[in-house]
């Protein structure tokens, strides 16, 4: 056969974008150089590799264009352009050597990877750019699929040394950049062995000719060869590569010395015999050692003076993959087989020398023409096109040819095509030779002619019919090589296929080609060149047009309501005359040929089916299929065909001598039978082979649903494939039931709701039933693209927060989701959540006006609080301005005056400013806690403190403002430690969830000059764990300051930073500070609070250690006298010692303690125990150096200064022994119990001895009444109750004893209890404390009502007032710790009464204020987003806190050193979680149900509560439920463990950092909108619509009867589906009873999809509806609305997925998604119907006698179409074996009836058929 002849389509003249980018630009800079380069590549390449995968169109992403894409490089500029469109530009430092594109390592994404001097420069899509220094000269570069090849060169040679030509800028060009394999994962590709790889020192990679960059991170590696079964290293300098595979490892090289070409596999090896370390690999793992890489060669020919002129892969005709050399001297192409085999799991190549093969050539390039779609592994199936010596281009599928490229004879303008946009061609003279090719991408090439000219032209890729592509495609995977290229030479040879050949040829054109060539195939070859040599160019067409075929079949297609084109139908008479049939059919090939092509075409005819938009494909392919069977002579087939499509019954008569062969497979038949009678039962004959074919492109559409019904029906997947040997990718999760494992197999299979809605509706309801059986509680590790496809994006947002946390992640994600869902519905909204840190833009409710200001205006640190999350937890009250009021320290304080003041009330205005001033200077530690990690920061803005203002103001004379008198009271130091408080609140407001900060930043707002404002800053950035971007220079300078203030934020910061590491630098700068650790010879004089401050910090940075050392150390500490300036303050120096010490042994007890004894003992000896305790040995443990140290000791002999050691250790015991519940420890600190020991321990001790008892015995403290009273020794509480008789005899001395104990008890138990219960809400905790509060309120002056006798009254005659008011305000203190974070009203009320009285009465006390500040921040801690933890280190923090030891003014240090008082930050949790719905992207109310495990206190409880509000404690949290009927649920289950709350950004955050994403059901809505529920009575107004649209009578419009449906819809959902749906269909304009009918069905449809959140039901409803109505119409008026039978096989599985569900096959919760007394109604319909038809028992039997249809021309083709519905129906068998049943029964009838025998025989054909054919079975017997 001759070899056929096509045009080239020339897209235009070729000129590189990147000329005119440069033209466009301008001038062009002077050093630019004149040599420039490009390179063409195809988009998908760059792509991400999953994305790539699973995308076969082009992405969605910026740089997927459909176009070619091109690199641009000249100097040091590379410019990537995407058709006309400049993409990027790169500018690099130094000439660009070379670039490539490649896969490096585990990145999906494609990299640029540019060859420089002396580097080498790598970029990704997004922009961003890694430059990797190169150990010595590189001087070209080369893809690999797992890393980067770079060819070095011998010696240190300049880079720029000129290299063979052969090595063009770029190679690459040269590689394919075919898609990858759709579904493939990183199992299917080659998987070579790990290695152990030793430490490569400098010298041998210097040594390596070839390295492999694998990872980024890592340097180049050197490789290795593989001879005689050892591993050297490769240092052949001469083998200079030419080219690499990206897809398979494979290499190219060529040594000139040796005139050799070599092909090389590159392999990963398990170890370097040389130095493998056994030692090291047992221990280290296989997988954590890098990869050490070899190259072994597969092949080498000699013979060449000069290297292949270019280099690629292609395929085989067979379909194996070839390498191809292009050897221009010998001009010729060389094709190397490559075989391929798997040992396990490992894929060894190797080339066998005499599989070669050769094909004259002078040019060649890989293009992808014949099979598009069809792939080789992980190759695809590529072609070469070949400019042979004589200038002829051909075309080569292996080294089979298919035809000859010409040029058109001339180029006109205007004939540019797509895809580049070129300059205008020239007119082209007939001379024109093609001499040279270049840039191939898939099916386009640049063809340079002899001209000088450069033309894109296109290989003609893929018909414009899809039909006809999917045609060729199944045959490309059905047929066997051998007849594939049978096939191939008819479709691409001299056969005047039209749409071959013509670029311009349309739709039918290639489609009637394409049945030509079909009806050619089973000719013998010299017939039917005989028969195209005697034919004219156009005869098979104009035979087609004049067949009486033709003629008729236009006619059926206007009766069916098909227009266009009408197809031909081709029965080859003519070859019929020429060729007798049964000369074919005896020929085997040509028979076996024409089989195997019915049964590829069948499965694809099997597959449209179940596509709804193809029909018309569907039905032209019937077309074809019914000639072939015809001409094969299968009745069966034929039988099949004409059942589907009744009207082809007239041209393709049914032969009753024939015989079939086998029975056609029929996909709906097996997916009816899987829904009666279960998978296993299901004959797997009946699925097209091409469906069990591995990964069958064409029949994908079939495959995947045969799959999904496989896993639904009870199919168990062995691998990737089902027992049926049917492929199915299932997405990673866990599974419980077969609808799970449907629906995972629908996400690894990209089935989204779009490609559901494809599905006939009978086949979707099955798979339909599956997702909203999934819907309401779907496992949580599924991925988000499942969640999509169930209708629950609310899930899926939560699951992409935790798993997207890259971009390209991000990017693959998001198209994988758009791909699930449907293209009306846009599921995934931008949701953009309200920041509860960032959102800073106040509502209009919640301006914060100062009336009495002028202005209104400030920034006073709070103004960022109003947040959306804020606002909709508190509502519509004004609690947040409120505390923003009274936390305000940036205006000026009212003072209330007369309007015409004297000199006397001036004075009284300073006495009354400065009681004022206590208070402001106390708000900044409130308001830090208050706006703790509320903001985020940019690193581009500076710091800002807000205003301490102590100034007052005078409302009565026009806001006049009256300053502190200086010469008075000295401002400057009052204002000292409050400035340093305000500036670590203003810090505390940023964010820890910023990560890491900046160090930069802070080194930006560093100042100048060393201030206090900055020392508060340095320590808030410090408790949010900012300060380790500090390195140690930074640390140094910021000591060499020497500024006290800085010092004391930078240690305490440091330390919070590093808590609990130990960190050694960190460490030995707070030891300077520690004049203890200096060496004696040293003098270094360090100020007290400096010393305690150090402390601290120590025990910060060793918390939990029990470090021995650091422990002796703190001990000697808390006995030591300070060498500071402040003798006073010695006794915050031992308090601080005794938390640091308590902090370091934090909650070991006994447990970590080497010397438990010697340290026990003496902190009960500076407690002033009885005990007696030999302190020499002690001593004598201790160097010389360290004795001499112990000279400060305060001790008098074995005595020691108690009132200043007994705090430090009593804190010390309480925290080592935190709930150790040691009986021991307590017994021995013991509450005082005799009138002597009251006496003796002083009753601020006794309340620390208090709190010291109950922390460790922490699961004894019980909020009750009877447990705080049982704190009480009984010889205080007998003697305080004693007071209120007025009778009793106790002594005044006494008495005020016994009420000092009293009170510091019940005040130190009142702290156990917030302590012990902190941040939990307890109620009774709460009630609890807020009565003692109100109790010592009323002892200091009588302003509440009490209960009864329930306290001892009159305390205050007995005891000071300063008293009263430190317990009360602890108690109150305690109670806000309690009720962290709640925003608790009737607290609040009673704090901001506190306030407020305090300043009235004059006891303004600067510690009072600081507690009720304090109180009043915790209350609302982090704007009520934030609260307390319970574990160890949050108590140890806390109880540093709150420290009861008041400070008496704003610098007062002595006690407690004030910078303390701001560790509560480390106790704290971000437990907050508020809901946002996923379709608004708005914070909304939701309730929830909250399940906290058993404790000691309680069973397992379960609770609700409303978002937003804060959770429980993770160590008792079980469960999380969204619960409530206007959302879907939610479950998190938890697993209840003792550590702390989620860190931010956590990926195993189940809270997503405290945002959840809820959805709202269909028919309900919010709780903002509609709080009691009233408004969601969609019921009642569908109802009412009922009624007045099934009443015609009625006409008025006014009322409910005028609201529209469409709005009514539009309330409860935002789907535009249900909207257009009840705009379109339930319009009640419509006046006619029919459309009456119509809409009244539409209403009743629309209120069961929304009241069951089911809006994917409208179209099946709709379906089967209308279904019904056509066969009525078509039955009772005789219309022909459908011409096919298609809509009966979709109607039997609807009914079929019914019978399923009541069997019990298929299960469900809630009842069939579609109603099944609906369906029996639509069976009964059908039945009606089919009984009720005249005539179709007489063409019933006509069809069962000679299988003859009706041919009633009066009728048209009703009575086809109505016999059709019957068969397919009732399942009736086709005649032939209906008759040959009847003909083995005969003989053997005993009865008159074969209704028995017929049902056994045929047991899946109805009853009524059964009957029918009985009838007619007995009729001629009769006969």
């Amino acid at each position: 056969m001759s070899v056929g002849v096509r045009r080239l389509s020339v897209l235009g003249e070729f000129k590189p974008f990147g000329l005119i980018a440069e033209a466009l630009d301008g001038k062009p800079p002077d050093n630019l150089a004149d040599k420039y380069d490009y390179f063409l590549f195809d988009p998908k390449f760059v792509r991400e590799r999953a994305e790539a995968d699973n995308n076969g169109g082009c992405s969605i992403s910026a740089p997927s264009n459909c176009s070619d894409h091109e690199l641009f490089i000249r100097g040091n500029r590379i410019i990537w352009t995407t058709g006309a469109r400049v993409f990027k530009r790169f500018t690099l430092p130094s000439q660009v050597i070379t670039v490539c594109w490649c896969h490096i390592g585990d990145i999906s994404e494609a990299l640029l990877c540019v060859l420089q001097i002396e580097s080498l420069t790598i970029y990704n899509t997004s922009g961003e750019v890694i430059s990797i220094p190169l150990p010595r000269t590189i001087t070209s570069i080369w893809p690999l699929p797992f890393g980067l090849l770079l060819q070095s060169i011998e010696g240190n040679f300049p880079a720029h040394a000129p290299f063979p030509s052969s090595s063009r800028l770029l190679g690459a060009r040269d590689i394919p950049r075919p898609r990858r394999e759709i579904g493939h994962s990183p199992q299917n590709n080659y998987s070579l062995p790990s290695s152990f790889n030793h430490n490569i020192k400098g010298e041998t990679v210097s040594m390596s000719s070839h390295l492999i960059l694998s990872d980024l991170l890592e340097e180049p590696q050197c490789t290795y060869i593989e001879e005689r079964g050892k591993l050297n290293i490769m240092r052949d300098f001469d083998e200079r590569t030419i080219w690499t595979s990206d897809q398979i490892p494979l290499m190219a090289s060529y040594n000139k010395g040796k005139m050799q070409h070599s092909v090389w596999v590159a392999e990963v090896v398990n170890c370097i015999p040389e130095v493998a370390s056994t030692s090291l690999s047992d221990v280290v793992p296989a997988g954590v050692l890098p990869k050490q890489f070899s190259f072994r060669r597969i092949w080498q020919g000699k013979g060449a003076q000069t290297s292949a002129s270019k280099v690629f892969l292609a395929t085989d005709d067979d379909a194996a993959p070839i390498i191809c050399l292009l050897l221009q001297e010998q001009k010729k192409l060389l094709a190397l087989r490559l075989q391929s085999v798997e040992i396990n799991n490992e894929i060894l190549f190797d080339i066998k020398p005499d599989m070669s093969w050769s094909i004259p050539a002078v040019a060649a390039a890989p293009v992808i023409v014949t099979r598009p779609r069809v792939k080789v592994g992980l190759l695809q199936y590529t072609d070469i096109v070949v400019l042979a010596p004589d200038n002829a281009l051909l075309l080569y599928s292996g080294k089979q040819c298919l035809c000859r490229y010409m040029l058109p004879s001339s180029l006109r303008k205007g004939n540019l095509s797509r895809s580049l946009e070129f300059s205008e061609a020239a007119s082209v003279s007939h001379d024109l030779k093609i001499i040279g090719l270049a840039d191939a991408v898939e099916g386009r090439i640049n063809v340079m002619v002899n001209t000088g000219q450069i033309f894109r032209c296109e290989l003609r890729q893929n018909p414009s019919s899809s039909l006809t592509n999917d045609c060729i495609t199944a045959m490309a995977e059905g047929l066997s090589s051998n007849f594939y290229n049978y096939f191939l030479v008819l479709l691409w040879g001299d056969n005047n296929s039209t749409y071959l050949s013509e670029a311009s040829s349309d739709v039918d054109s290639e489609w009637n080609s394409f049945c030509s060539i079909i009806m050619q195939m089973g000719q013998k070859p010299s017939l039917i060149s005989k028969q195209h040599l005697n034919s004219a160019p156009d005869s098979s067409w104009e035979f087609l047009l004049n067949s009486n075929f033709h003629k008729n079949y236009c006619k059926f297609n206007f009766i069916a309501g098909i227009s266009g084109t009408k197809p031909a139908v081709l029965v080859p008479n003519s070859s019929r005359k020429e060729v007798d049939g049964s000369l074919i059919l005896n020929d085997s090939f040509y028979s076996e040929l024409f089989m195997v092509s019915l049964d590829s075409l069948h499965s694809l005819y099997e597959s449209l089916k179940l596509d709804t938009l193809r029909k018309r494909d569907l039905e032209l392919l019937a077309v074809l299929l019914c000639n072939v069977a015809k001409f094969l002579g299968e009745e069966y087939y034929l039988d099949h065909y004409i059942r589907d499509f009744p009207c082809l019954s007239k041209k393709f008569g049914m032969s009753m001598d024939s015989v079939s062969r086998k029975n056609p497979p029929s996909l709906f038949k097996w997916l009816e039978n899987c829904l009666e009678y279960g998978y296993n039962y299901a004959n797997v004959n009946d699925l097209p082979p091409l469906i069990r074919k591995d990964e069958s492109s064409v029949v994908s559409w079939a495959r995947k649903v045969v799959s999904f019904y496989s896993l639904l029906l009870g199919a168990k997947p062995i691998g990737k494939k089902l027992p049926s040997g049917v492929f199915c990718n299932i997405a990673p999760g866990s599974f419980c039931s077969n609808e799970e494992l449907t629906v995972l197999a629908m996400v690894g299979e990209n089935f989204g709701l779009q490609q559901l809605d494809l599905l006939p509706c009978g086949v979707s309801l099955p798979l339909r039933h599956a997702l909203d059986k999934c819907r309401e509680s779907p496992p949580t590790d599924w991925p988000a693209a499942a969640y999509i496809l169930l209708g629950r994006e609310d899930l899926a947002s939560s699951c992409l927060a935790n798993t997207c946390k890259s971009k390209e992640l991000e990017t693959q994600t998001n198209v994988n989701l758009i791909s699930m869902s449907t293209p009306y519905m846009l599921h995934l909204h931008p949701v953009t959540v309200p920041s509860i840190v960032s959102d800073t833009s106040g509502l209009d409710s919640t301006k914060f006006e100062d009336t009495d200001s002028v202005d209104g205006s400030m920034t006073d640190g709070m103004e960022h609080i109003f947040a959306s999350g804020t606002q909709l937890r508190y509502g519509r009250d004004l609690r947040l301005n409120e505390v923003r009021r009274v936390l305000c320290s940036a205006r000026p304080v009212a003072i209330q005056t007369s309007v015409s003041p004297s000199a006397t009330d001036q004075d009284l205005q300073q006495a009354q400013l400065w009681h004022l001033a206590q208070r402001t200077t106390a708000l900044p530690l409130g308001r830090g806690a208050f706006t703790l990690a509320t903001i985020n920061t940019l690193l581009t803005e500076a710091f800002t403190v807000p205003k301490l203002v102590l100034a007052g103001r005078l409302p009565a004379q026009q806001n006049a403002t009256v300053n502190l008198d200086p010469n008075i009271r000295n401002i400057q130091e009052l204002k000292s430690w409050p400035e340093f408080h305000n500036a670590v609140a203003a810090g505390l407001r940023l964010s820890p969830i910023q990560g890491k900060m900046s160090r930069t930043w802070i080194m930006y707002n560093k100042p100048e000059e060393p201030n206090i404002t900055h020392a508060g800053l340095l320590l808030a950035l410090g408790l949010h764990g900012h300060l380790r971007a500090l390195t140690i220079s930074d640390i140094y300078k910021y000591f060499y300051q020497e500024h006290e203030s800085t010092a004391v934020g930078l240690m305490l910061g440091l330390a919070a930073s590093y808590r609990g590491t130990m960190q050694p630098v960190i460490s030995k700068s707070l030891y300077v500070h520690i004049p203890a650790r200096h060496p004696s010879s040293v003098e270094l004089e360090v100020p007290t609070i400096l010393q305690s401050a150090a402390l601290m910090s120590v025990g910060l940075l060793y918390e939990g250690s029990a470090h021995p050392q650091t422990m002796q150390i703190l001990l000697g500490e808390i006995g030591r006298r300070s060498g500071g300036d402040n003798v006073l303050e010695r006794e915050g120096h031992a308090v601080s010692a005794g938390f640091a010490l308590g902090l370091v042994a934090l909650g070991r007890g006994e447990d970590a303690l080497g010397f438990t004894d010697t340290l026990v003992g003496r902190l009960f000896h500076y407690i002033g125990g009885k005990e007696v305790h030999n302190e020499r040995s002690h001593f004598l443990s201790l160097s010389a150096d360290e004795n001499n140290r112990c000279a400060g000791q305060m001790m008098d002999g074995t005595m020691v200064n108690v009132d200043v050691t007994a705090p430090g250790a009593i804190i010390a015991l309480a925290l080592m022994f935190l709930k150790t519940e040691s009986e021991a420890i307590v017994s021995r600190l013991s509450i005082p119990n005799t009138h002597f020991d009251l006496q003796y321990v002083r009753p601020d001790f006794i309340m620390l001895r208090v709190i010291a008892r109950n922390l460790i015995m922490w699961s004894r403290v019980y909020p009750s009444e009877d447990w705080i009273q049982s704190q009480i020794p009984e010889i205080v509480k007998s003697n305080v109750e004693a007071l209120r008789d007025d009778t009793s005899d106790v002594d005044e001395m006494d008495a005020e004893t016994f009420v000092q104990a009293y009170v510091n008890i019940v005040a130190g138990a009142c702290i156990s209890l917030g302590l012990r219960f902190a941040g939990t809400k307890n109620a009774n905790v709460q009630e609890l404390l807020y009565g003692y509060a109100v109790y010592f309120l009323n002892e200091i002056k009588p302003v509440f009502a009490t209960r009864g006798n329930a306290f001892p009254k009159g305390l205050s005659r007995y005891v000071d007032r300063c008293t009263l008011e430190i317990c009360l305000h602890l108690v109150v203190l305690s109670l806000s710790v309690v009720m962290a974070g709640s925003g608790h009203l009737q607290t609040f009320r009673l704090l901001r009464f506190l306030r407020g009285r305090n300043s009235a009465d004059g006891h303004a006390s600067y510690g009072i204020q600081m507690a009720v500040s304090l109180a009043i921040g915790f209350l609302f801690l982090g704007g009520g987003m934030r609260t307390f933890s319970t574990k160890n280190n949050s108590i140890a923090a806390l109880f540093i806190s709150l420290y009861p030891r008041l400070p008496s003014g704003p610098n007062d240090n002595r006690c407690h050193l004030q910078a303390f008082r701001h560790l509560y930050v480390l106790a704290t949790e971000a437990r907050w979680i508020q809901t946002v719905d996923v379709d608004t992207g708005l914070p909304v109310y939701a309730p929830f149900e909250v399940t906290v495990r058993e404790t000691e206190h309680y069973s397992e409880t379960s609770y609700c509560e409303v978002t937003p509000c804060i959770l429980p404690e993770r160590a008792i949290l079980k469960r999380v439920c969204v619960c409530g009927p206007r959302y879907w649920p939610q479950v998190i289950e938890l697993v209840p463990e003792d550590k702390p709350w989620w860190s931010y950004g956590d990926k195993n955050d189940p809270f997503n950092s405290g945002v959840l994403y809820i959805k709202r059901k269909i028919g309900a809505c919010s709780y903002v909108d509609d709080p009691v529920g009233c408004q969601s009575l969609l019921s009642r107004a569908m109802h009412k619509v009922f009624s007045l649209t099934s009443d015609p009578s009625t006409n008025d419009k006014s009322g409910l009867g005028s609201v529209a449906v469409d709005q009514l819809v539009s309330t409860f959902s935002s789907d535009p589906s249900l909207i257009a749906f009840a705009q379109l269909c339930c319009d009640p304009s419509w006046n006619s009873r029919s459309d009456g009918d119509f809409q009244e069905f539409c209403l009743q449809v629309l209120f069961e999809c929304i009241s069951k959140d089911r809006p994917a039901l409208l179209q099946v409803y709709l379906s089967l509806h209308t279904m019904i109505g056509s066969m009525v119409d078509q039955v009772i008026n005789g219309h022909v609305v459908v011409g096919d039978s298609l809509n009966i096989s979709s109607l039997k599985l609807a009914l079929a997925y019914i019978d399923a569900q009541l069997s019990g096959k298929l299960t469900t919760s809630k009842g069939g998604i579609v109603q099944s007394k609906f369906m029996g109604s639509v069976r009964k319909r059908v039945e009606e119907l089919l009984n009720c038809s005249n005539g179709l028992q007489n063409h019933f039997s006509n069809y069962l006698t000679s299988g003859k249809w009706p041919d009633d021309e009066s009728q048209g083709d009703k009575n086809s179409i109505l016999l059709s519905w019957y068969l397919k129906w009732f399942r009736v068998p086709p005649p032939s074996i209906i008759k040959t049943a009847a003909e083995k029964i005969k003989p053997k009838l005993v009865s008159l009836s074969l209704v028995p025998f017929l049902r056994l025989l045929f047991p899946t054909t109805h009853i009524n058929a059964i009957n029918e054919i009985d009838k007619f079975l007995s009729s001629q017997v009769c006969q």
